[in-house]
């Protein structure tokens, strides 16, 4: 009876501490642990379409390093209170709308457009809201040759309600190119009056083909935002290396191995021959002279 008694308790305080365990874990992963950063940022593609994104992640408030992507959650974007789309977080806690370069946009009296994306909340999270205001800007890129010279040329400009561009008085632009990983950075200037030029190095690989993929980026910009333009060309150089071919079973010249096994195969065939033959003339030998033997025997 006493060892039953003892089982029991075992077994209740095993019960016990995994529900306070459990209990911890929820309490750790309870939504009223972690602050909601929650963020939109829009890029102008090289198709004049444009990229709204929102970022929706938790942030846990003691370890910052503990972050935890909202995923599946609805985010509405809205051009002032025009709704352009909506869409789904990933995984990774973002949700993208593309909106065609067709979209006629609301401005304000500035000429400023503003985004804004929403999150209507659930019923373990708040409702969220984020916006960002930008001017519509066109970026340009040419690449040609002037005077034998690899020329990069950049033109930014707006235009207004009447089609009259305005060239863009400064802004901070990259020049990169497709690297391994990422975008490779050749050049950082400014766009000054609406235009950049720069010119291209001469000792950039490329593909296959000898091409290129050249960006023209301008980041952040405090009233523009992010654009990117790209377009690929001839301009990479791509060095083949003459491998000379070693001995296969194809080529004329056969494998050293093989030259090496049939070596030793047909030496050893020879020295069997060789020893065959050296014992036939010692069995021959010790025949003839145990006849002759015999036959002194015979006369005795």
């Amino acid at each position: 009876m006493k060892s039953l008694n003892y089982k029991y308790t075992i077994i209740t305080s095993l019960i016990i501490a995994f529900l306070f365990s459990f209990n911890l874990f929820a309490q750790e992963e309870d939504a009223s642990n972690y602050r909601m950063r929650f963020n939109l940022k829009t890029i102008k593609q090289h198709d004049n379409s444009r990229l709204l994104e929102a970022s929706f992640i938790g942030q846990n408030k003691k370890d910052r390093k503990d972050r935890i992507p909202v995923f599946d959650a609805e985010i509405a974007f809205y051009n002032g209170t025009d709704l352009l789309g909506i869409a789904k977080t990933s995984n990774e806690g973002i949700a993208q709308l593309i909106v065609p370069e067709n979209q006629i946009y609301t401005t304000d009296e500035d000429g400023y457009i503003n985004f804004i994306a929403k999150f209507e909340g659930s019923d373990g999270l708040d409702e969220e809201e984020d916006d960002i205001q930008v001017k519509d800007l066109f970026l340009e890129l040419n690449l040609e040759e002037i005077d034998s010279v690899k020329t990069v040329l950049v033109t930014a400009f707006t235009i207004d309600s009447l089609g009259v561009k305005t060239p863009l008085e400064e802004a901070d632009l990259i020049i990169s190119i497709n690297g391994m990983i990422s975008k490779m950075i050749l050049e950082e200037g400014t766009i000054e009056d609406g235009e950049f030029e720069f010119e291209f190095p001469t000792d950039i690989p490329g593909d296959a083909n000898g091409d290129i993929m050249v960006y023209s980026i301008i980041e952040d910009n405090d009233d523009f935002g992010n654009l990117i333009q790209q377009k690929s060309i001839n301009w990479g150089t791509f060095k083949t290396e003459s491998v000379k071919d070693g001995n296969t079973l194809w080529s004329e010249a056969a494998p050293i191995w093989m030259y090496i096994v049939l070596t030793i195969l047909l030496v050893g065939v020879w020295a069997n021959y060789v020893y065959t033959a050296i014992n036939l003339f010692k069995i021959k030998k010790e025949g003839q002279e145990i006849a002759l033997a015999a036959e002194k025997e015979l006369e005795q």
